[in-house]
């Protein structure tokens, strides 16, 4: 038996995955969890990625027409009861407030008091208080379209929950917008989704796969909703981004109306779409491997690492210069229209543990750089995603970092598509399609099936019977359903017009 393979992160995916991914997350110090049930903490590592995919998005959102808003947090119950699915999707998550203040109880202990004449509801979703503010805004059709987007953060009252994927409290953005005609707005869902498909493979190098809904997966009150979905690396699926078509349910139930060309009073079309903090989780199920992270460069906080290894107190003098001129000369070149990023690390610990730290952090490139690299003018350097090492001239280390971080961002867009088209696969028959969920993979222990492209006869029941047999649910139906064909439902054997894909989810 062969010698194991040190790892930086224990357990490994093969061995234990759902603690592998907790690991990464503490060992990469993205995230803690609080003392406040279900929430978290976003350290500083973890919230500059947060704060470099809001700064994407939201350059993305105003290049197609958006401006940044800001609602309140808190929601009159009255306001969701308006929209009867809205309510019954949401009701089961959400925290209300039911008084104004604490007062000393009989004990000495704070007790609420100055009970709400309406009990308030913390934002699980904002569709019904910005319908509230928009029916205010709307009188004719010259008000339209409205294109808002809010940066927040939201309150859903998880049982279960797992840092970035699901927690009580998570941060997004959600974007709202008001248009005069159904089309108008079918135009807007779809070009929003649109923008989170280029958003997660440019940025995130994470490919997603794009479509609809069924009915039973749809956001409740919605007409459509669409979706991106992402496959990680045990072959689950991530829904990723959605982007709602929500008719004219949200402005009549908020009388969002205005008058029209013609003169007559019309309810208008609205949307809302989102992502949120969820995308941090998906990068780590996507890229990260059993010794931490692996950042994207053209997300991550920090593109490069210098690191002084000094054996002799009597060179570090020189040494340091000799860094701080590459990092002053990386520094002032550009990459995915960014500024190279540079930290110079010249903490007092031991160099091993020093590197170990930004492998786990997943910092793109990192450079060890001594008396012998400043006597032959070179860098010792890795690259984090593919662990390669090597010694370059001090120009060509500067010279090609532009280079060097675009090939690292492009490879590892082609990796995670190449690990996506090896565990999907075209199913027919039930007995194939459930072993390609129950069979254990021997390369991939952890592997959950992958995604499966079977016929379905779009009926409510063959879907709930996957569900409930199998906990693989239909991810999505792909726009271009019809072009493969059709056949017969891998569950009934009824007529399908085409394959959806199925998958086991988080």
């Amino acid at each position: 038996m062969g010698k194991k393979k040190r790892t930086a992160i224990s357990p490994t995916r093969s061995e234990n995955y759902p603690e592998w991914y907790q690991q990464v997350v503490r060992a990469a110090e993205l995230a803690e969890t609080s003392a406040v049930r279900g929430c978290m903490v976003i350290k500083p590592w973890g919230y500059a990625l947060w704060e470099n995919i809001k700064a994407g998005l939201d350059g993305m959102f105003k290049a197609t027409g958006h401006v940044n808003a800001y609602f309140p947090l808190f929601i009159p119950k009255s306001f969701l009861e308006k929209e009867a699915e809205h309510v019954e999707g949401f009701a089961k998550e959400c925290a209300v407030v039911t008084h104004h203040r604490l007062e000393e109880g009989p004990d000495g202990g704070l007790v609420p008091a100055g009970e709400l004449e309406e009990p308030l509801v913390v934002r699980p979703t904002s569709e019904t208080i910005i319908g509230a503010t928009y029916a205010k805004w709307v009188q004719s059709y010259r008000d339209l379209p409205i294109l808002i987007n809010q940066w927040a953060n939201v309150v859903r009252w998880e049982m279960r929950t797992r840092l970035f994927l699901r927690t009580a409290e998570f941060l997004w953005q959600e974007g709202h917008t008001v248009h005069e005609t159904e089309a108008e707005a079918l135009e807007e869902t779809r070009k929003m989704l649109d923008v989170y498909e280029t958003f997660a493979e440019s940025y995130m190098a994470m490919p997603v796969l794009v479509g609809e809904k069924t009915e039973g997966e749809r956001f409740p009150g919605a007409v459509s909703t669409l979706c991106i979905e992402a496959m990680m690396q045990d072959g689950k699926a991530l829904q990723a981004g959605t982007s709602h078509f929500l008719g004219q349910n949200f402005a009549k139930a908020s009388e969002i109306q205005y008058q029209s060309r013609e003169g007559r009073n019309e309810y208008a079309w609205t949307t809302s779409w989102g992502v949120s903090t969820r995308l941090i989780g998906g990068m780590i199920m996507t890229h990260a491997d059993d010794d931490g992270m692996v950042m994207p460069p053209r997300l991550a906080p920090q593109h490069v690492v210098l690191m002084p290894v000094v054996r002799d107190e009597a060179d570090r003098d020189a040494v340091m210069v000799y860094i701080e001129e590459i990092a002053e000369a990386l520094r002032s070149m550009k990459v995915f229209d960014r500024l190279i990023e540079v930290v110079v690390d010249d903490r007092d610990i031991k160099p091993g543990e020093k590197g170990w730290s930004w492998v786990k952090k997943g910092i793109p490139i990192r450079a060890e750089i001594g008396q012998r690299e400043l006597d032959e003018q070179s860098v010792f350097m890795a690259r984090r995603d593919t662990g390669e090492k090597e010694g370059v001239s001090r120009d060509l280390f500067v010279s090609e970092m532009t280079k060097r971080l675009e090939l690292m961002q492009a490879d590892m867009l082609e990796r995670a598509k190449a690990f996506r088209k090896a565990h999907s696969k075209e199913i027919d028959s039930m007995e194939d399609f459930k072993s390609f969920f129950t069979m254990q993979d021997e390369e991939y222990p952890e592997l959950q099936g992958g995604f499966a492209w079977s016929h379905w006869c779009d009926g409510a029941a063959c879907e709930e019977k996957i569900s409930s047999e199998l906990a693989v649910t239909i991810r999505l139906i792909p726009f271009d359903r019809d072009a493969n064909g059709s056949g017969a439902c891998v569950v009934c054997g009824g007529a399908s017009v085409g394959r959806v894909v199925f998958a086991k989810s988080y």
